[in-house]
């Protein structure tokens, strides 16, 4: 009986924690791979795998409510059980494969910026968009080889993925590819760092003066944002999910509640998965097709309203009755007018009498 109301309970949380950010996320990323694909400006290599980590990511946002019950114990048949850990796995091992590419593709372009075209992952874009999900694949079906089903026992996440394979993949490949990542990054940003040294070097010299100029300041002040926003992604996306990752490995061995578990595992890889949406969204070109298109919405609604207003103030102010008796008045005033001065002077003084 305690065994069902932990369930319910986790049930529970993964409806109101891990599925809500799964909607979040996989619409997040619609509204952005539209805004890519209906900019023309945006059809260039770099963004072709960055569409490539937005589908990822999407897939991922999809498979986010499955995570935390692949540590249930379900009754499923032979495929099903196998299907429902593997493609979860497979989808946020691609997607962090993808990212991975994503993080490179930027180290590559900023550390060698004259010899970046001619380094295969610029050459060869499509075949590295490949690798990113046929190798992610090819690993996560690695547990079909020893996969062994056995009709008297139910569906579990020991059944599925053997212990060497889960320390290969978390400390093999999961790990180690965030720290890649933090590493480019700091690396990066020691780059745009050195230049803005240069550029600071450069004005002083232009300048001859000792106060900081307006450009100085917002390049330092850009810069302070680029490390402010790379460590929280760090703190707040990564290191979530690093926790996740070793207390899932630990519940393995030791007993950890169940609940704690799964509100380990929701926020672990609901914060992971975000990472694509902050860089996107940090972007202005990825969302310049949305903002042109608010703004002719709204310069179209605005414009109708003021001709409406210039309607409204054309039209008459006075009553139907007052408007017929001051033409009429005009019209005779003008017809006395013409009538006078047409006839001659002589003529004048009798029509008066």
């Amino acid at each position: 009986m305690a065994e069902f109301n932990s369930n319910d309970t986790q049930e529970l949380i993964i409806i109101y924690l891990s599925k809500p950010f799964s909607a979040f996320i996989i619409l997040t990323n619609v509204f952005i791979i539209l805004g890519i694909l209906f900019n023309r400006k945006l059809h260039g290599t770099t963004n072709r795998f960055f569409l490539s980590l937005l589908f990822a990511d999407l897939l991922a946002g999809a498979a986010l409510p499955c995570i935390p019950q692949m540590s249930f114990k379900m009754e499923l048949e032979y495929h099903t059980c196998f299907l429902k850990h593997v493609v979860p796995n497979f989808l946020f091992l691609s997607f962090l494969a993808n990212l991975l590419v994503v993080h490179y593709v930027k180290y590559v372009c900023i550390m060698h910026p004259l010899h970046y075209q001619s380094f295969w992952v610029h050459r060869w874009a499509g075949l590295y968009i490949v690798l990113a999900w046929t190798a992610p694949l090819i690993f996560a079906a690695l547990p079909l080889a020893w996969y062994q089903w056995k009709s008297n026992e139910n569906c579990s996440f020991h059944l599925v993925f053997p212990m060497p394979y889960l320390y290969v993949e978390t400390y093999g490949f999961l790990i180690p590819s965030i720290l890649a990542m933090a590493f480019m990054c700091v690396q990066v940003l020691c780059v745009a760092q050195r230049h803005l040294k240069n550029i600071t070097k450069l004005l002083h010299s232009v300048t001859q003066s000792q106060a900081p100029s307006e450009l100085e300041q917002q390049l330092e002040l850009r810069n302070a944002k680029s490390i402010a926003s790379v460590s929280l992604i760090f703190l707040v996306c990564w290191v979530p999910y690093i926790v996740c990752l070793n207390i899932s490995l630990l519940s393995l061995k030791h007993s950890i509640s169940p609940l704690v578990l799964t509100v380990v595992t929701c926020v672990g890889t609901g914060s992971a998965a975000a990472v694509p949406i902050i860089l996107s969204l940090g972007n202005q070109q990825y969302t310049q097709f949305w903002r042109d298109l608010a703004t002719k919405v709204c310069a179209g609604c605005c414009q109708g309203q003021r001709c409406k207003q210039k309607q409204a103030k054309s039209k008459p102010k006075l009553p139907h009755d007052n408007v017929q008796i001051a033409v009429a008045d005009t019209s005779r005033a003008q017809a006395d007018t013409f009538s006078t001065k047409s006839l001659p002077e002589s003529l004048q003084g009798e029509r008066a009498s």
